[in-house]
């Protein structure tokens, strides 16, 4: 993956890290081993409290998650590298069923399960007009027409080939159908997949706390050294330096945390601001006030497709769906006036913004 597709996403861990490096500073910190390097086109950032260094070396377990998560991107949920998985999909014919690996078998059932909780507003067959409007692998960037805005017309012939009802999986036998010519593209919903991937390690291992980030998605269990909590940040949505809006606390629980935005990553065209959030059901980039939401779940992966999902509803009508389904989401508005912005979060969220 290159790092334009995967930068849309908020991180949460960099800025928290950043704002809270007083909170964070302690004569503990050493009993913290952290590890970290690249993967889909961005960054991963882990934290581990008493590692079992009884069965597994510190090198050998960073090369273990470094497998890990280049299996899942090079070799699986990429769209920037011709000979994975997800690229073969899109190329395969349609009407035909496709064997899929379980690692792709359970990113498509969970994402199909979450197009159909929010009425198509997380839709992974989105990826023609992603790629159309610019937020797509580098060699359509190179389009000469790139750069224009698409007319309707042209808008209404990609819509065509979006829609997740394309999709048929047959678990039993492990495969996936395409009725439609579709481009799928994973990038709302496979960083947070490989966080969890790398949790449920960890949780195999034995290991009681840990702070997991990729490209701002978190996994976040028990403590830090101490019996500290620890302090996620959400990120003040502007285009400018990195700046806390706000923090919450995991207060020892174990969560997943994703958030998105529309201020990141945007081009302007004849004074209009177009984001990389595309509503699927208009072909369009998103035009309303919502700057940015934060999601927590059980499952990252959940929570990446939710923060997605969310934006493209907009305020009004995302607040509605996480009250409904009782997920502890957090809203971020931008005022009418331009002059700062408006904070709302539901029930369950309020129980994270104070330590225990």
């Amino acid at each position: 993956m290159t790092e334009t597709l995967w930068r849309h996403r908020i991180t949460i861990a960099v800025v928290a890290l950043l704002a809270l490096a007083v909170l964070l500073y302690s004569p503990r910190v050493a009993e913290i081993h952290e590890l970290g390097g690249a993967t889909m086109g961005t960054t991963y950032s882990i934290k581990i409290v008493d590692m079992p260094t009884d069965h597994l070396a510190a090198e050998d377990l960073a090369q273990a998650v470094a497998a890990l998560l280049k299996r899942i991107d090079q070799e699986q949920m990429s769209t920037y590298v011709p000979e994975s998985e997800l690229s073969r999909l899109n190329l395969a014919p349609v009407q035909t069923p496709i064997v899929i690996s379980k690692e792709m078998l359970d990113v498509l059932t969970m994402a199909i399960e979450i197009s159909e909780l929010t009425a198509g507003a997380f839709d992974v067959t989105v990826g023609p007009l992603v790629n159309r409007w610019g937020f797509g692998p580098p060699v359509q960037a190179a389009r000469p027409d790139y750069a224009q805005v698409p007319d309707q017309a042209e808008i209404a012939l990609l819509l065509e080939r979006v829609g997740y009802h394309h999709l048929t999986l047959d678990r039993e036998h492990s495969t996936l159908l395409k009725s439609a010519d579709v481009y799928i593209d994973l990038s709302g919903i496979a960083k947070g997949y490989a966080v969890d991937k790398v949790a449920e390690y960890f949780d195999q291992l034995g290991i009681a706390s840990y702070f997991i980030e990729i490209g701002g998605e978190l996994r976040i269990k028990g403590h830090k050294p101490g019996g500290q909590t620890w302090v996620p940040a959400i990120e003040k949505p502007v285009d400018t330096a990195p700046q806390v809006h706000n923090i919450f606390y995991n207060n020892g629980e174990s969560i997943a945390v994703a958030g998105s935005g529309d201020y990141r990553n945007y081009f302007e065209a004849d004074g209009v601001h177009y984001s990389h959030e595309i509503d699927p059901a208009t072909g369009r980039p998103i035009a309303h006030n919502l700057a940015g939401v934060y999601v927590i779940d059980s499952l990252a992966a959940r929570a990446d497709a939710m923060a997605t999902a969310y934006m493209v509803l907009g305020a009004e009508k995302g607040f509605e769906l996480a009250q409904l389904i009782d997920q502890a989401v957090y809203f971020v508005t931008k005022r009418a006036d331009g002059n700062g912005f408006d904070d709302r979060y539901t029930r369950k969220f309020e129980s994270y913004l104070q330590a225990k």
